[in-house]
């Protein structure tokens, strides 16, 4: 039976009642029996009102809740709170309006590896043309962009170790409109160790010898010059598990079909594999064997970025070729279970050898991060999620760890805790005190640190990820804080009016 059901019947025979002591003027009688109706009408109608125990509270940037015991929602001014404050709190609903200013969001690697191009990224609600400039710790200007919309600005850098540059953002007049540190670790290297077999010399084959020996890449080489005679080059040291293993068309068409098959499964348990296919011949092979539609190219044909280079005579006959997908630097992928395939359908890089050194570097850089060799550790250290703060809560991860980690800055030493929403990753929570690089120190992960900014560092920035984190945070409920009462009326005083009211009305009949 429902509420107003209920009031209905109390309604009805609270007036009916009155109403037949007040045809036999017994007005007193009749007085109590309305008194009773509307006690129990009361009881049964559950009124609400405003009052502690179902309040809304207002919280911004500088106010962070500590408890929100009878709190039923959440009003927010301004950008909000950091995640990790958000993270602390129950899902309640949020009343928020985004707010509309020049917000900024950095984006660059926490880690580069010594001869890899640093990238930092910036991204702006303002569209307008503006001015990205990367300094030095003393200065010295390293490379900047002038552009309307995002800006991203390169770098290499020389040495492995920690660095801090400094970035700025000016507007289209030369206003300063942001800057502050931009912080991240050069490490040296993982060295590649790359099997290559080839079916035929090339002057392209001996440039790429040179660029991956002069990496510290560890070869074991294998050329065919002839039907009898074979040009080897075995690893300096030990290969312990090989990561990427590169062959030219020629010796895949000449291999048996066991071999082929072999090689393949190489391949599905994890190896990946970067085909040159300058020498092909027999595109029906291909396509039988790995599903690659060859089409022959027009006599001549040449791409023109990074710089120009004619394509193989067979190439892949689309951009999305099937299971293949292809790339501006002509290089076309395609997972193949565990592992993964390339075709490379350019030659005669050779020629920028020496003219154009470094861009071929890079453009062959890129060539291997489309096969995708990927190095898994058992451990490491995991980039925060949002700008470290001191004074501030955040979080130092790892994966892969356990037992103890070591903060020397800190004097602490801290057990690691687990994180039920990230496999594998363990997490200690620490508040640190001065601004600049906190190192860590973990027996598996080995030492690391993370850096910490200050309270007016990138405070454009600071306000984007709170945007961000309180709406995250606004989708965890799609409810908003409902307006008017929101705490039950005390309902005991009613309770003992009716029961009063009845006691007397049947005192009054046993008279």
């Amino acid at each position: 039976m429902n509420t107003t059901l209920i009031l209905a019947v109390v309604a009805i025979a609270g007036v009916a009642s009155a109403g037949l002591y007040l045809y036999r003027r017994k007005w007193l009688d009749a007085l109590l029996v309305a008194v009773a109706a509307t006690a129990l009408g009361l009881l049964a109608a559950d009124l609400r009102m405003p009052g502690e125990g179902g309040r809304t509270f207002t919280i911004d940037a500088s106010t962070a809740p500590v408890s929100l015991d009878g709190v039923h929602g959440l009003t927010v001014l301004g950008e909000g709170l950091r995640a990790a404050q958000w993270n602390d709190l129950p899902a309640l609903p949020l009343d928020w309006k985004t707010p509309r200013g020049l917000a900024i969001r950095l984006d660059f690697p926490s880690q580069v590896a010594l001869g890899r191009v640093f990238r930092l990224k910036v991204a702006r609600e303002e569209k307008g043309a503006a001015q990205l400039e990367l300094l030095a710790e003393n200065g010295e200007l390293l490379a900047q962009v002038r552009n309307a919309g995002d800006l991203t600005v390169e770098w290499t850098p020389p040495v492995a170790e920690p660095v801090v540059l400094k970035a700025r953002l000016r507007n289209a007049s030369g206003a300063v409109l942001a800057e502050g540190p931009v912080p991240f670790i050069v490490h040296e290297p993982a060295p590649l160790q790359v099997v290559g077999r080839f079916g035929a010399p090339s002057f392209d084959l001996r440039v790429l010898n040179d660029l991956l020996t002069g990496s510290g890449a560890l070869l074991d080489w294998q050329v065919q010059l002839s039907r009898a005679l074979t040009r080897t080059q075995t690893p300096r040291e030990e290969m312990k598990a090989p990561n990427l293993m590169v062959i030219d068309a020629a010796w895949f068409e000449r291999m048996g079909a066991g071999e082929r098959s072999a090689l393949l499964e190489r391949v599905a348990g994890g190896m990946p594999l970067l085909v040159l296919g300058a020498n092909a011949n027999d595109a029906g092979l291909w396509s039988r064997t790995v599903q690659l539609p060859l089409r022959a190219q027009p006599a001549g044909s040449k791409i023109d970025a990074p710089f120009e280079m004619p394509l193989t005579t067979l190439a892949p006959a689309a951009r999305d070729a099937g299971a293949w997908q292809g790339s501006d630097n002509m290089v076309w992928t395609r997972d193949w279970k565990q592992g993964r395939i390339a075709w490379l359908a350019v030659a005669e890089w050779h020629r920028h050898a020496i003219a154009e050194p470094r861009a071929l570097a890079l453009w062959w850089q890129g060539v291997i991060d489309r096969v995708g060799i990927e190095r898994r550790q058992e451990s490491g250290w995991v980039a925060p999620d949002e700008m470290a703060l001191v004074g501030q809560r955040m979080e130092v991860c790892a994966r892969g760890v356990r037992g103890e980690v070591t903060l020397p800055d800190l004097k602490q030493t801290l057990a690691w805790q687990r994180r039920a929403d990230r496999a594998d990753v363990s997490c200690v929570a620490v508040w640190p005190q001065k601004t600049g690089w906190l190192r860590v120190d973990d027996n598996k992960a080995g030492a690391h640190g993370f850096y910490v900014y200050a309270q007016e560092d990138w405070r454009s920035w600071q306000d984007a990820q709170r945007r961000d984190a309180t709406a995250r945070y606004a989708a965890r409920t799609l409810e908003r804080p409902a307006d008017g009462p929101t705490r039950p009326i005390p309902v005991l005083p009613f309770a003992l009016a009716f029961v009063v009211a009845i006691l007397l009305l049947w005192w009054r009949e046993r008279r």
